[in-house]
């Protein structure tokens, strides 16, 4: 459980699980501590590496304390380039830390470093994958779920909690908070109808979340908005959209995915854990029209905003 838990701390390149022992006592515990761990090698290598002031290099250990292990345990064989089991030891002035596993961690940059920000979390494999990115370069992140009800159904916030419960194994406090947002787009569908401009349905959807977003991003003194984005991925991930979309807010938005294609993205949430749940069978949204708009027009947009605005949204 230890492990687990260190694999995912964000900041922490690698670890080990090692023994303490001090430096006179060395030649002696390295024996009692090869009997288990070269039990079932043929070949082994040392390595030393030191921290304060000794009368030997660390290759002049390393070869000191070769020479022991072979001593007693005269059917092993030193390789130095390809061994079954490798000795690390780290001599700290007079303390020693034996360990022959070296565990590789998440990495990046400690969680909250960098400030926060609001993430548009559908649960799918894209925005997961974009927020864990974000968290892994020093970013806390506040996850807004925007609840499409009736043009979704309960499997797809069942599917965004279930992930969000996957990166809080990264970030104990990450807290899925969820958006009412289909009586908008219920509302946005019938103006659309009537202006004829049902394909704008996606862009108009979207810059309704980016300004939620904003306001969310403002009370909790974030820095800016993720989402995962990527370019030509779907229709409203244009060029010529996302321009229109990113004109709703006025605080920084990152796409960290904006040149990784489909395959790259996938390959990553398996990495992080989340692809299994990011697939749960899920409801397509039904708001999504036949042949939605790749090139948006912004005079468009506006006059469709107004029209909402006028009418209380």
């Amino acid at each position: 459980n230890v492990k687990d838990k260190l694999k995912k701390i964000f900041g922490i390149v690698s670890f080990s699980e090692c023994q303490h022992c001090k430096l006179e006592e060395l030649n002696d515990f390295i024996i009692k501590y090869c009997k288990e761990v070269l039990k079932d090698a043929k070949t082994f290598a040392v390595r030393v590496k030191r921290v304060g002031n000794h009368d030997f290099t660390s290759q002049q250990k390393a070869a000191e304390l070769g020479s022991i292990i072979l001593k007693n345990f005269p059917h092993l064989k030193v390789d130095l380039n390809n061994p079954d089991k490798t000795i690390y030891v780290e001599i700290r002035e007079q303390d020693c830390y034996i360990f022959h596993e070296i565990v590789k961690g998440v990495g990046g940059i400690p969680l909250g470093v960098e400030g926060k920000l609001v993430s548009l979390f559908s649960g799918g494999i894209d925005s997961p994958v974009a927020t864990w990115l974000m968290m892994k370069r020093g970013c806390k992140i506040i996850p807004l779920y925007f609840d499409c009800r009736p043009f979704t159904d309960e499997a797809n916030l069942k599917r965004a909690k279930t992930v969000a419960d996957i990166l809080k194994e990264y970030d104990p406090e990450f807290e899925l908070r969820v958006v009412e947002h289909g009586k908008f787009l219920l509302k946005a569908k019938e103006v659309l109808k009537e202006l004829k401009l049902e394909n704008y349905t996606c862009v108009i959807c979207k810059r309704r979340m980016y300004k939620v977003a904003e306001e969310v991003a403002l009370d909790e003194d974030a820095k800016g908005i993720v989402t995962g984005e990527a370019l030509g991925q779907v229709a409203s991930q244009t060029l010529d959209n996302l321009a229109v979309i990113s004109q709703a807010c006025s605080i920084p938005i990152y796409r960290p995915l904006i040149g990784f294609d489909k395959v790259e993205i996938e390959e990553l949430a398996r990495k992080i854990g989340t692809f299994e749940a990011s697939t749960m069978p899920a409801q397509d949204c039904k708001a999504v029209p036949k042949k939605p708009v790749t090139k948006a027009k912004l005079d468009k947009v506006l006059e469709i905003e107004e029209r909402l605005n006028n009418l209380g949204w």
